[in-house]
């Protein structure tokens, strides 16, 4: 498991610590209503006083939507946690101002800073770099304690931590860290899951990871009645996403074909109306009648339940079972929340929502093992998605391997499709970098299939013209028409077979930085030069030139830098993974001399070369290799979801 930079980490003394908690507690009549996340945010915030530092809070509440709003102030939440933690904050009523940075700069230590409502600033949600620099000059370090906001690119989140160089998880979001990747990746069979809410739409990707490693999923709520219609039950006015039927049926018949229980209602509690002064009506059968809707499971259903929770060792459970916000069908939630905390023995993860509200008034909160604060991003994390304002936590060396393929000119399109059909069913982005570059003409269609799922689209080319009369080129504004923010640049069968120099290489760079896109430059040597034993000074030297005339604070974060000797394109041989660490550690070595050692590790170094999966291991495992580009071993889908499995072992 990659393991996370802390605040265990840092030096804090006489710095100020620019800190992300989630504050949005509900405020009644202008006071806290419920103070538990001020509480869970104590520990972290203590720990920074306790080492000297000064700390500027940010936080939001609701949704203003950018604008000042102050129905939704933070002061309330100020006057609790002055409460808590007898000791003065001073609350800053506007996030950014020149008086703010005098404040701040002017701090000395055991002062506390909390900024009103991060949402109040149009920049916050739309993470801009103007937002986020502004909120930087306040302080030294970041520390990001807010992992229920983790799942969000907002300028508190992701942005602003482009511009601190040290970058710290507080204590909450290290637990969250630890107990979910623990659930996801090391679970104690038999692991049940229960899975209730509304919608199959906003569940079915948690269920198709759950479905790789849980051996039971209950399934509950109004979701409950998609899969039930999907099966050919009557389920009456029941909550039915028709668009997901063909997912759900493929879904069971997976299932089926894995040897997967999958428990659905067998009886219900059901109503003429969805209306919380509804008349409860038991119907002891699967089939519920036309004039009626189910509102929550039945006694036969929670006795299939608590039979398949007996001699559980773990269980994970994500949203109410029935209508949990009217009393009158919200029996099934409390009798889970009764279950749940009956197994002994069992590591129990409660995910969120209602599933958390039924815990704490059953008074039974103590007896789980973790309460997740996230909800919504629990949930994505444990789908499998990649989160972008966590990245920065941890060091270059924890940081996600890149696993790149390059298609080269191979696969058309209707074997894209089929090709991503399989691998996406098999890979998750969370901890590596997946990209896959393909030939012009699909690009748009691969962005479609691939992006939305965190997989990167790389177009293996670009011109170094904006426009005009060049005909068979295309510009950097074209490639981003379709949604490609990435490309491969200077790649040695361009250098060799279509003749580009450096020169050449360091035009389209300059082009692709200034329209913002993610580079990877490609680097390589003869084996004339391998033979002459000048190949660092060699890699060096075109490495350098090719990003010539570009300002670093351009190209960090932007640049990625691939090293394939081209005597092992193609010919089957390959550097050994000793000559590839010995040549990438030169070429980091040149980076920090002309960067600085924090924006040097901003910049990934590849290997590429007759990389395969008997091989990507010893490469992966080496200190400045951070990933591998990889060309023949990428166009069986099958092989290269595998290679991205080793990859994220590492």
């Amino acid at each position: 498991m990659r393991v996370l930079k802390t605040i265990r980490d840092a030096d804090f003394d006489g710095k100020r610590v620019l800190v992300r908690f989630d504050l949005n507690t509900p405020i009644k009549d202008g006071v806290v209503d419920d103070d538990e996340r001020i509480v869970q945010s104590l520990p972290t915030l203590k720990y920074i006083l306790d080492k000297g530092g000064i700390p500027v809070i940010m936080a939001h509440l609701g949704r203003p939507k950018g604008k000042v709003n102050k129905n939704y102030t933070l002061l309330p939440v100020k006057n609790r946690l002055e409460e808590l933690l007898g000791k003065k904050v001073t609350f800053l009523e506007k996030v950014i101002s020149t008086a703010n940075r005098k404040l701040i700069n002017d701090a000395q230590k055991g002062d506390i800073f909390l900024l009103e409502n991060i949402r109040f600033e149009d920049g916050e949600e739309k993470n801009t770099k103007e937002l986020s620099e502004k909120l930087a000059k306040y302080a030294d370090v970041y520390v990001n304690d807010a992992f229920g906001c983790a799942h969000r690119n907002h300028a508190s989140t992701e942005g602003v931590s482009h511009f601190i160089d040290d970058c710290y998880a507080g204590f909450l979001m290290e637990k969250e860290y630890k107990e979910l990747s623990s659930l996801k990746n090391n679970a104690v069979a038999p692991f049940v899951v229960i899975v209730g809410g509304s919608k199959i739409s906003s569940k079915i990707t948690v269920l198709e990871s759950f479905l790789k490693i849980a051996d039971s999923i209950i399934i509950g709520g109004g979701m409950a009645y998609t899969f039930l219609k999907a099966k050919g039950v009557e389920v009456g006015k029941s909550l039915v996403e028709d668009d997901y039927l063909d997912i759900a049926k493929s879904f069971l018949k997976r299932a089926e074909a894995t040897g997967k229980k999958i428990v659905l209602p067998i009886d219900h509690v059901c109503a003429k109306e969805f209306s919380e002064n509804a008349e409860p009506k038991y119907i002891n059968s699967q089939e519920i009648p036309l004039d009626l809707m189910a509102m929550d499971v039945g006694e036969k259903t929670l006795a299939e339940i608590k039979a398949t929770l007996n001699g559980a060792k773990t269980i994970f459970w994500n949203g109410p079972v029935g209508v949990f916000e009217f009393i009158q069908f919200s029996k099934g939630t409390n009798a889970v929340a009764q279950y749940i905390t009956s197994i002994q023995g069992a590591k129990t993860v409660v995910g969120g929502g209602d599933s958390v509200s039924a815990i704490k008034k059953s008074g039974l909160s103590d007896k789980i093992s973790h309460i997740s604060t996230g909800g919504g991003a629990s949930l994505e994390f444990l789908e499998g998605r990649y989160f972008a304002a966590t990245e920065p936590l941890f060091d270059r060396k924890n940081q996600r391997k890149m696993v790149i393929g390059n298609w080269k000119m191979n696969i058309n399109k209707d074997e894209m499709l089929l090709y991503a059909d399989t691998f996406k069913a098999n890979v998750e982005p969370q901890n590596v970098q997946i990209g896959l570059a393909g030939t012009a003409p699909i690009l748009d269609s691969m962005v479609r299939a691939f992006t939305k799922f965190g997989i990167d689209v790389y177009a293996q080319n670009v011109s170094q013209y904006e426009s005009g009369a060049y005909t068979g080129e295309y510009s950097c504004d074209i490639l981003k028409s379709v949604g490609i923010r990435n490309v491969i640049i200077g790649h040695s069968e361009r250098r060799n077979i279509f003749k580009e120099s450096s020169t050449d290489v360091n035009k389209k760079v300059k082009a692709a930085i200034a329209a913002k896109l993610n580079v990877i430059l490609c680097i390589g040597e003869s084996e004339k030069v391998r033979d002459e034993g000048t190949s660092n000074e060699f890699l060096i030297k075109q490495m350098l030139y090719s990003i010539r005339g570009i300002k670093a604070k351009d190209l960090i974060g932007k640049l990625t830098v691939a090293y394939e000797p081209i005597w092992a394109i193609g010919t089957g041989k390959s550097a050994t993974s000793l000559i590839a660490e010995e040549t990438l550690s030169a070429l980091r070595n040149a980076l920090v001399e002309k960067f600085g050692i924090k924006n040097a590790d901003k910049i990934k170094l590849l290997y590429g070369g007759s990389v395969k999966n008997e091989n990507v291991k010893e490469y992966l495992s080496q200190e400045n290799i951070d990933g591998v580009l990889v060309g023949g071993a990428s166009l069986n889908a099958d092989g290269f979801s595998e290679m991205v499995k080793i990859a994220s072992l590492l």
